[in-house]
Parts: structure tokens; C-alpha cells; sequence
């Protein structure tokens, strides 16, 4: 049988009351009234029932955790880091779906039945309203990958992404490239938008060199690669900046299934640094998102939050760097223009 708040308050020959207080964040209770329950508790095997812990404190430390693409794997990466740094702050992290979902009402709602003391809205897909509505709501809400602001409605952490596209678009001149071409997310994504941004601000600053562009369906191996192979059909760029790099893994595919030597006859640089982007068949050049940076300070905030729900909202960004694989011709053999 399990063990009971009743069989632990006979074991420390105290009341009911005093190992509820005990196990209570905040409640008052003695220094050696505590050292005795803990004691019978850890004799007994005893764990507190976070759900009647909750109707006592009204808080149930659950933590909605919401995205809506989970066909891309580097968003397991995401899960995987949330998660576990949720649990490790004592919170309990519930994930949902929001794939298909356009109506941001129907989070809300769904989050309100399970009483979640916070919402961290993971998606750099879903516009900066979607993680409004939750605070509009009273729900302390943090947007992770939101879109930046000088003036943020809502606490966001993400990186700069029209830097980022600057950054690609530097790279590919560093390389000699006369005909590049941002091969880019969904055209509605924010992150996508942001970044193509930044590609074509730096390209335009020189004219000498063939800029192109386009737009995959989705953030998705299978997006990349159908788009990269109607772009091979029309006739190619010589490098690509993908707009993530599970987009530019499927476009690797494609320009491999079509023949062509990565980087020797086509190049392409991605962006997130996936784990799967270190793969030795993969091998992709590509801009590091230090994401673990971000999930930190995103709970780090939800952490003020559930203490302080009337903190100023503030954007935290951070900086990427380029990380050099094999997918783009080396700088030694760059033409000089």
C-alpha cells in the first residue's frame, strides 16, 4: 500500500498539519519540526502528492510547453532541453501540439483546463500574437524563438535573426559565389521573414552578384528537398542559404539524388546547428543557434514570472557564429571579384 501524510505524522509524532506544512513551499515550520518529518518520510519512502499539494497552494507548477512543428527534429533537441530544465527547477512540463492549430482561443482554453501556473510558447513559426493572447488571458507567458522587439508585449528570447542572414550572406561572398539564393521556411514565418531579410539587405550591397530566392512549405526535410528539386529543374544557383538545416538537409538530398558534388558544383549553408548537421554524411556549414542559451534564460524568466507575474516584458537576444563543415567550397579557392 501506498504510503499516506498519516502514516509519516505517527512515524514523527506530529500532526497532519505539520507534514503538510513541511512538504509546502514558503509555509512556516520549524527547523527541527522539518528535520523530523523529512526524516519519517525518507524512513517511510514517502513522496508528497504534487496534486493535493496543488489545492492546497493553488499553484500546480505545470508548465505549458507549446509548438506547433514537431516534423522538424531539431525541435526534439528544443523538448529535450525545456523539459528537463523545467524538472530541474521543480516544474512539471506539459507539452502541446498546436500543428494545424490556428486559433490561438483553443490554447488558451486548453491551458486553462489544466490550470498551468505558466506557458512557454516554443516557435519561432507562430506570430507574436499567439504568445500574446496567453498573457492577455493572465497566464505568465514567455515566447522562446519569438520574433525580437524594442517594444516586446510579452517576454521573448530568440536570436538576431536578420543578423544571421547578413551572416550567411558574407559567408557565401567570402567564398567567391557569383549567383546565390536564399532557399527560405514558410514565407508567414517571422523567423523565415527576418532572415531573408538580412540575406538580401547584405546582397544588395553588391550588385555584382545574382541573388534569387524562395520558399519552402515548411520547416521540414521533405519541404526542403521537393523545393530544392523544382529549383534544380529551373536551373540552380551555385549556393544556397536554407532556412534552417532541416530544410537544407532536404535540399542536400536533392542536389545529391540529382547528381551534383557538394560543395565541388553547388553549395549551401543551413542554420540551428542540429545535432543531426554533425553527421558525417551530412557534414552541413551552418550558423549555430545557441539554443541551450536560450532555454535557460526562457526558464529563467518563467522562473521570475511565477513570483513576480507583473515584471516588465523584455526581449534577450543572442549572438550566432558561423560553423565551417563541408557543404561550401573552402575560402582558399574563393575567386576575388
Amino acid at each position: 500500500m501506498a504510503v499516506t501524510l498519516k502514516d509519516v505524522a505517527e512515524r514523527a509524532g506530529v500532526s497532519r498539519s505539520a507534514v503538510s506544512r513541511t512538504f509546502t513551499a514558503g509555509a512556516s515550520v520549524s527547523d527541527k519540526m522539518r528535520r523530523k518529518v523529512e526524516k519519517a518520510a525518507r524512513d517511510l519512502g514517502y513522496s508528497p502528492n504534487a496534486l493535493a499539494s496543488s489545492l492546497t497552494t493553488g499553484r500546480t507548477k505545470l508548465i505549458g510547453l507549446v509548438s506547433d512543428n514537431f516534423h522538424n527534429p531539431f525541435f526534439l533537441e528544443i523538448f529535450d532541453l525545456f523539459t528537463r530544465a523545467l524538472q530541474d527547477r521543480g516544474l512539471r512540463p506539459l507539452l502541446l501540439n498546436l500543428s494545424g492549430e490556428t486559433n490561438p482561443k483553443n490554447a488558451v482554453r486548453m491551458m486553462q483546463q489544466y490550470s498551468v501556473d505558466g506557458v512557454v510558447v516554443a516557435s519561432s513559426t507562430l506570430p507574436p500574437s499567439f504568445a500574446q493572447i496567453f498573457g492577455q488571458a493572465g497566464i505568465p507567458v514567455v515566447h522562446a524563438f519569438g520574433r525580437r522587439s524594442s517594444e516586446p508585449q510579452v517576454h521573448v528570447v530568440d536570436i538576431d535573426n536578420i543578423e544571421c542572414g547578413r551572416m550567411a550572406a558574407r559567408t557565401l561572398m567570402a567564398r567567391g559565389y557569383t549567383h546565390v539564393a536564399f532557399l527560405g521556411g514558410p514565407e508567414s514565418a517571422t523567423s523565415t521573414q527576418d532572415r531573408y531579410t538580412g540575406f538580401v539587405s547584405e546582397m544588395a550591397k553588391h550588385p555584382q552578384i545574382t541573388t534569387s530566392y524562395s520558399f519552402a512549405s515548411d520547416y521540414s526535410f521533405d519541404a526542403g528537398h521537393r523545393e530544392m528539386r523544382r529549383l534544380l529543374a529551373a536551373g540552380p544557383a551555385q549556393a544556397y542559404f536554407g532556412g534552417d538545416d532541416v530544410i537544407s538537409i532536404g535540399a542536400l538530398a536533392a542536389m545529391q539524388e540529382h547528381g551534383l558534388r557538394v560543395p565541388e558544383d553547388i553549395g549551401i549553408i543551413g542554420l540551428n546547428d542540429m545535432a543531426m548537421a554533425r553527421w558525417q554524411n551530412i557534414n552541413l556549414t551552418t550558423i549555430h543557434q545557441p539554443i541551450r542559451d536560450i532555454v535557460s534564460s526562457s526558464v529563467d524568466l518563467m522562473t521570475s514570472l511565477l513570483t513576480d507575474e507583473d515584471r516588465h516584458p523584455e526581449s534577450r537576444i543572442f549572438s550566432c557564429h558561423v560553423v565551417e563543415r563541408g557543404t561550401l567550397r573552402p575560402k582558399h579557392t574563393a575567386q576575388a571579384f
